[in-house]
């Protein structure tokens, strides 16, 4: 099981000092800090696409190409990119240089987003939400298998066998799926026999087990081998020294980012009591010291049949740059060792 770090660019006041760190701060403390996740041997470090104001992470390719020339071993990914509200032969295009700037280290993991602002941004219309989705990943498979295209559907105006260059490095470019809890998600992806990248941000990972079986065996019946139907998963969390210190340095922004969240959804404020039962031993939350998140990371992987890679969202808007940055050192030089030795 390989592990990474997943990123939405937050906006972030530092705790100690009450410090704004403005964009221009924060994108170079990104950089510092997956220049680091390379250095301590992370197999990942991905960037989410939103279209809100806490998060500097609206354009993912242009951030990524930034850290490709400031890196030299880790992979760089999309975490997830909006392929809904996105063309995908710009994606394709996109990606695919990306894929030459970092010599073939690039992962396109593509979604529809749990957030919805992209769609009226871009003259989309929300109802057309799954379509789109579909629509687009199909051609986005089409334009990987081939340069030249002939493609028609309602979302897009047709390819006639105009080429798509340049072409990636890795033939074919490594496309994953990002799923939420759909059913119908884990089984197109299945059938489709693409790596799935889960995201679980909630409940128990456990739960999930029955959609990957589902994703595994749909795959299976489509003729697509073991090895194709990789499973990696999204999961929230930090590496501190122990693991009240460590929820103690989470919670304050953890709270903020849900709070808002909730606001906006319906839903029930956030508490506390919530946050720690999703941080304990059956929870969402990989959430603790070294010992404790490589345990946890174990026997979600042992609950699920398998699991390739895990990459840890960090994201915080309360967050101290130097908090972060142990964070990530942690997980690189003492979890990834120990999880890949398991």
């Amino acid at each position: 099981m390989h592990v990474g770090v997943d990123s939405f660019v937050s906006q972030v006041t530092d705790p100690s000092t009450g410090h704004v760190v403005g964009p221009v701060e924060r994108l170079q403390h990104l950089l510092e800090e997956i220049e680091l996740a390379d250095r301590v041997g992370l197999h990942s470090f991905g960037i989410g696409e939103h279209h809100r104001q806490e998060y500097y992470d609206s354009a993912p390719p242009v951030i990524l190409a930034a850290a490709a020339a400031r890196t030299s071993r880790i992979r760089l990914g999309s975490a997830v990119a909006v392929l809904s509200a996105n063309d995908p032969v710009r994606v394709f295009q996109q990606f695919a240089t990306l894929d030459l700037l970092s010599q073939g280290r690039v992962d396109l993991v593509v979604g529809r987003g749990s957030f919805t602002e992209a769609f009226p941004l871009f003259g989309l219309d929300l109802q057309d939400y799954d379509e789109l989705f579909v629509e687009k990943l199909d051609l986005l498979l089409r334009l990987r298998e081939s340069t030249h295209v002939t493609w028609s559907g309602r979302h897009r105006p047709p390819l006639r066998g105009q080429g798509v260059f340049p072409r990636p490095v890795q033939d074919p470019l490594p496309i994953w799926v990002g799923v939420g809890g759909t059913p119908e998600s884990f089984l197109r992806t299945g059938v489709l026999g693409l790596p799935l990248m889960v995201a679980i941000i909630g409940g128990e990972p456990r739960q999930f087990a029955p959609l990957v079986q589902l994703y595994r065996r749909a795959g299976a019946e489509a003729g697509h081998s073991p090895e194709q139907l990789k499973v990696g998963l999204h999961m929230f969390g930090y590496v501190g020294e122990d693991v009240r210190s460590a929820s103690d340095t989470v919670y304050p922004g953890w709270h903020e980012m849900f709070t808002t969240v909730s606001r906006e959804r319906g839903f029930r404020p956030p508490t506390r009591e919530q946050f720690d039962a999703t941080s304990g031993p059956d929870g969402a939350f990989v959430m603790g010291d070294p010992d404790t998140v490589a345990t946890k990371l174990d026997r979600v992987s042992d609950q699920l049949g398998g699991v390739d890679r895990v990459s840890v969202q960090m994201t915080n808007p309360r967050m101290s740059h130097e908090d972060l940055l142990r964070g990530i050192e942690l997980l690189g030089s003492e979890v990834a060792p120990r999880v890949a030795a398991g």
